[in-house]
């Protein structure tokens, strides 16, 4: 946090009110019967340094008085800074198949959410933004730099938040919407998901042809093994899941065909280390050179030294009054 003052010119007045009260109490006064302070009783030079106070209280508040009219404030300026990025928005699948035990020790949906946590960390001014999807889509962050603000929405994130189901052409609608005015060249939506379109009105390859006439990209990733895995079936009557062996499904040729129409790629994660190798490569995509705005509201500091002006003021005017603000 830096001070800053929003009317710097007003500082100006300070070496005039310091130089007031130096002459103010460097003058000889009128009364004075004694060639040498230092010759007066120790009481009279009490008195004779009351009988200045006067002055010196005024020269303070003079000196507050400036400083509040600068108008100091806490904050920074806006920060322009051009850095290469690109803009992404990630769609998360967490329906309940997400929930499938084929990444041991973990599930699908908590290494997926991992891996998307660990490539917002490597971003440095790339715009992101977040949907999660299942039976329907919805938008968690708009694409941002706030990656703060990201962190805290994919730890909220929980498989069941949204109606069950798989609807890939409204997750990318839904993300091709948020991208569609994003600046530069490389707009991006990384797709993970582990099954079939099942869910919503619009269709994949409708919604992946909108994408590619806006310049978008989709990069989809088939999250899950070949074969069998433990697969989520249903609840029991306290609401946990119940699960059982079943064939892994994932409809690799739609995505496929998904990323051929928008220029982006098919990738299939079958293990933690493939999600890394699949988000390295996405990491190498071309940049475009974007320029980064940051606005930090300022916060005004300027009544403490108001106060303190009229305390000196104050003290000044009581102090005159008084029998001890009169030089001996």
């Amino acid at each position: 946090m830096n001070l800053g003052f929003e009317r710097p010119w007003a500082l100006l007045v300070l070496p005039l009110a310091l130089f007031l009260g130096w002459w103010l109490v460097a003058r000889p006064p009128a009364a004075l019967r004694f060639s040498r302070v230092d010759d007066l009783p120790a009481g009279d030079r009490l008195l004779v340094w009351l009988a200045h106070a006067p002055e010196w209280l005024r020269g303070g508040a003079i000196v507050a008085l400036a400083i509040a009219l600068a108008g100091p404030r806490t904050g920074v300026s806006s920060v322009e800074i051009d850095a290469e990025g690109i803009a992404a928005v990630v769609a998360l699948d967490i329906s309940s198949s997400m929930l499938a035990e084929d990444f041991a020790p973990d599930n699908r949906f908590t290494v997926a959410r991992r891996q998307v946590a660990n490539f917002i960390r490597g971003r440095t001014y790339d715009r992101i933004g977040l949907v999660a999807f299942s039976g329907e889509a919805l938008t968690q962050v708009p694409i941002t730099i706030d990656y703060a603000v990201l962190f805290r929405a994919l730890d909220g994130l929980r498989v069941g938040q949204l109606e069950d189901g798989t609807a890939i052409g409204t997750a990318i609608a839904t993300a091709a919407n948020r991208l569609r005015r994003a600046p530069g060249e490389s707009r991006v939506i990384i797709l993970m998901t582990d099954g079939e379109n099942n869910r919503g009105e619009v269709d994949p390859l409708t919604a992946a042809r909108a994408a590619a006439a806006f310049g978008i990209k989709v990069y989809a990733i088939g999250v899950g093994s070949e074969g069998v895995a433990q697969m989520p079936i249903g609840r029991d009557l306290f609401g946990r899941f119940q699960y059982a062996t079943v064939e892994v499904h994932i409809d690799e040729e739609l995505l496929t065909e998904i990323a051929d129409l928008t220029g982006g790629r098919y990738y299939r994660a079958t293990d933690a280390a493939a999600l890394d190798s699949i988000y390295g490569e996405i990491n190498r995509l071309e940049t475009t050179e974007v320029e980064v705005r940051r606005f930090v509201a300022f916060t005004p500091r300027y009544l403490p030294f108001l106060l303190a002006a009229a305390f000196l003021f104050l003290f000044e005017l009581g102090l005159r009054a008084s029998p001890w603000g009169r030089v001996p």
